[in-house]
């Protein structure tokens, strides 16, 4: 079904795992993927939480998504969830610095970050290439490419490739929002499909 969600934010059917779930709002009709988004609020939700059951294509109920590992999910533009995930939600936020930092707040801050405003394009940063932090994901050669310490390692509908060396200068083409990069940067770990 069309639920896996790339680094680039798009909505996928792939039959590839996911390490986490989320979602964006409602953005189904039956089973049909009929919008991008509907919110601010973009989260990364535990696969379980509280022996829950996440009614997927329900009506009028958020559309379940799932993201490869939250390296993904970051770089998709989605943050750890503050209730099934509230370690980690705390987590990113000290990371950043801004520990009491509202949840619709950074909601914001990222929706500004992640797509255009009026549109459902990517809005894609720059940075340089000596200050990625792993956990980071830009576009190299047209797709894209997960830090991982020195080495660039390519995303597929598949999962990772073979790394390659990352540049040592020149700037980088992020897809994961600044603020991620912040916290990336900050101290925060996400969890890798690749270790």
């Amino acid at each position: 079904m069309r639920n896996r969600v790339t680094p680039l934010g798009d909505l996928v059917a792939i039959p590839m795992r996911g390490a986490w779930t989320g979602n964006r709002g409602c953005l189904h009709e039956g089973t049909e993927v009929v919008r991008f988004h509907r919110s601010q609020l973009w989260i990364t939700c535990a696969l379980s939480f509280r022996g829950w059951r996440l009614p997927q294509w329900a009506p009028r109920r958020f559309t379940v998504l799932f993201f490869h590992d939250e390296a993904v999910s970051f770089a998709a533009g989605h943050r750890p969830c503050a209730l099934c995930r509230r370690e980690a939600y705390e987590a990113f936020r000290a990371a950043l610095g801004e520990p009491s930092l509202k949840a619709n707040e950074l909601d914001r801050r990222l929706h500004r970050e992640r797509i255009i405003r009026g549109t459902h394009r990517r809005q894609l940063h720059q940075r340089p290439c000596g200050e990625l932090p792993t956990g980071a994901f830009v576009i190299h050669d047209d797709t894209p490419h997960l830090v991982r310490d020195d080495a660039l390692v390519p995303w597929t509908y598949e999962g990772y490739g073979s790394p390659i060396t990352k540049p040592g200068s020149g700037m980088a083409t992020l897809l994961t929002p600044p603020t991620a990069i912040a916290a990336l940067s900050g101290g925060y770990h996400p969890q890798l499909a690749i270790e």
